[in-house]
């Protein structure tokens, strides 16, 4: 059977491999603490429901123009303009299917084969495969705990050449759970200027911050950042709407109307009754809904990272944002556990899954071998059993 050499290339992601074999374990009656889910464990809010529900009973189950209805374009840009301080039209917006998608389709819009795509360590495993099946080549900058993850503007300066076509910056961070302070962006921001580089900026955990973290977009930062940037974002995480498929893109419009061409030939429209429920996800009852998910979730990253930091030879930063702590095990490589060697993170996760029934997504397929990811999108109470088995599990 024919396989395409593009479709070859492609590896599954490792956030659900992990969450694949969890679940193979449970079936088998294995009881397994899973942190690998990359989604909320919260429900979809009723009033968003209600509302895909008196869509669907109105008839809204037709084809909708490819880029989205308009009456939600210009409620996202609305969002835009209150929220983030950056005023589109609804002309420069794109709904798509999911994030994940918008993410995708942006990269199909602009890349050309031979361009180059910064992407600083840790990056979300989706990004360098949209990358590549765009034609382009990843461009990987490392970075370290000690700066916290984070690419700095010295960095981004000595790698931007030629071939640079786009910089993806994704703050709050997955898998990292850190969040780039308005200054260490308009440091990132002025380095580009005089530059053609496009900036993706993945802005799907804006919601989810924690402690005194102040979120800003980086189209706003200045003139120049908002010309160049492409803001994507979405309804999965800070509506409880994974399953729901809906994301969206804003930027210039010349690039918004090419995804759009894109998008009519890929998949059409967004779905048309679940476009009626991010009408009403963007409403006023959304304030309390999400700020209690909020609430919850910075609660669970606090303890979670400290019982982290309390086991031997851990290390993790509390997260300032998303549903992630992502700590150094490094010093634990090269032991071996329980008859298994671990040598990366790979090892860990496996030997982890398979003698300890916890699942964790290792960081090599993040860029970050030295660590691995741990969701707390679960109740305290799976945190705390979990983490109790990770310490036993450690200390043989």
């Amino acid at each position: 059977m024919k396989i395409s050499k593009r479709a070859q290339a492609v590896p599954p992601s490792a956030t659900m491999a992990v969450t694949s074999r969890a679940k193979e374990l449970k079936a088998q009656g294995v009881d397994v603490i899973s942190f690998g889910a990359g989604e909320p464990d919260f429900d979809t809010p009723a009033y968003i429901k209600e509302a895909a529900i008196k869509a669907l009973k109105a008839g809204r189950t037709k084809y909708t123009a490819a880029a989205g209805i308009i009456e939600l374009r210009r409620a996202i840009a609305t969002k835009l303009q209150n929220e983030n301080g950056l005023k589109y039209s609804p002309d420069q917006i794109i709904v798509n299917i999911g994030a994940k998608h918008s993410v995708y389709e942006a990269m199909q819009a602009v890349l050309d084969a031979g361009d180059e795509v910064i992407l600083a360590t840790p990056y979300w495993v989706t990004y360098p495969e949209a990358v590549k099946l765009a034609g382009a080549t990843p461009k990987i900058i490392q970075t370290d705990r000690a700066n916290s993850y984070k690419i700095t503007p010295e960095q981004l300066k000595e790698a931007i050449t030629e071939k640079t076509a786009m910089l993806l910056i994704n703050s709050p961070n997955n898998p990292g759970g850190f969040t780039y302070t308005p200054d260490e962006l308009a440091g990132l921001a002025k380095a580009l200027e005089g530059t053609d580089v496009i900036v993706l900026s993945d802005e799907i955990y804006e919601k989810l911050i924690y402690g005194k973290t102040k979120f800003v977009s980086f189209a706003s930062l200045s003139d120049d950042a908002y010309s160049r940037t492409l803001t994507v974002n979405g309804f999965s995480k800070a509506f409880a709407m994974t399953g729901w498929r809906l994301g969206y893109t804003a930027g210039p419009v010349e690039i918004i109307k090419a995804m759009g061409r894109l998008q009519s030939h890929m998949t059409q429209n967004p779905v048309a009754f679940a476009q009626d429920a991010a009408i009403a996800a963007l409403g006023k009852p959304a304030d309390e809904a999400v700020e209690n998910m909020r609430i919850e979730f910075e609660r669970r990253g606090k303890y979670m990272a400290e019982r982290l930091n309390s086991i031997k030879g851990v290390n993790c930063q509390e997260p300032t944002g998303a549903f992630y702590c992502f700590p150094d095990v490094s010093s634990h490589y090269g032991r071996n556990i329980n008859g298994s060697k671990i040598n990366g993170s790979m090892d860990f996760a496996k030997a982890l899954l398979e003698q300890a029934n916890v699942a964790l997504v290792p960081g090599l397929p993040f860029g970050c071998d030295n660590n691995v990811r741990l969701s707390f999108a679960c109740s305290l109470e799976q945190i705390t059993k979990g983490l109790d088995k990770i310490e036993k599990w450690l200390s043989q």
